[in-house]
């Protein structure tokens, strides 16, 4: 399963979050990922969103360069197009019949185990609480998520720090012209800190369209078109050349 992180992620910038969007069960559509960072200029990418993949189309030191990923494959297609050739890089592990369960945290998540606890009600909304057990330099860390059932939404997450994640809907309005939830996601840290970032749900699209995170950081889809989209856009072009991968993907 995919969200905006991971989106964009394979648009060469961000990282996975407790939040999760399925390719298949959700509508096809293509918008503009842009991403602010503060003091830095905006980042724009094009997205693709079909039904069993995902095309981005971005300029790298004035070269143009698309990646289409196949997340059931665990495969991640490479093209410069002013080179004229593509490269393919296994990603994490592909998500087949036998594995792809549509509840797991596991799912998307290499080396990971995941046992679930049970079914609670968080603000009268149904989760299902997770275990999450991964190794990381040696250590094993174990994490509790309880996921909301419909949204697949983590609306509880305790970490090994003692850090606790709580996401509560805030309000329904309209964002970027799509009919949103706004979620806030506090952070709690041992130390008494707390870290407050907002998301904008669509529930057409089952994922998150806006994210504000501390800093002054921010990414969103903008100009999204609902609409099926054409098959060419996820093939590799029959002229172009194959490079073998010389070093591990590293995003």
């Amino acid at each position: 399963m995919l969200n905006l992180f991971r989106l964009l992620l394979i648009s060469t910038w961000l990282i996975l979050t407790s939040q999760s969007f399925a390719i298949g069960d959700a509508a096809e559509f293509s918008a503009d990922a842009v991403m602010t960072t503060p003091q830095q200029p905006e980042v724009r990418t094009k997205i693709y969103v079909g039904k069993k993949a995902v095309r981005t189309e971005s300029n790298i030191n004035n070269q143009k360069m698309i990646e289409i990923s196949f997340p059931e494959q665990g495969r991640v297609v490479m093209i410069n197009t002013q080179q004229r050739a593509y490269k393919e890089i296994n990603t994490n592990k592909p998500v087949t019949n036998e594995t792809k369960t549509d509840n797991s945290p596991c799912d998307q998540m290499s080396g990971a185990q995941c046992q679930m606890l049970g079914k609670e009600k968080i603000d009268g909304i149904e989760t299902e609480k997770w275990q999450v057990i991964s190794n990381s330099q040696g250590r094993q860390l174990r994490t509790l998520h309880w996921i909301d059932v419909k949204r697949k939404l983590a609306l509880r997450e305790y970490f090994p720090d003692g850090s606790l994640a709580e996401l509560k809907m805030v309000l329904k309005e309209k964002m970027n012209g799509r009919k949103t939830e706004k979620w806030q996601r506090t952070m709690s840290r041992p130390n008494g800190e707390n870290r407050i970032s907002f998301q904008w749900y669509d529930p057409e699209l089952k994922m998150a369209i806006r994210e504000v995170l501390p800093g002054g950081y921010m990414r969103e889809l903008k100009n999204i078109k609902i609409a099926k989209q054409a098959a060419k856009l996820f093939k590799i072009p029959k002229d172009y050349t194959r490079i073998e991968n010389q070093t591990p993907y590293q995003p």
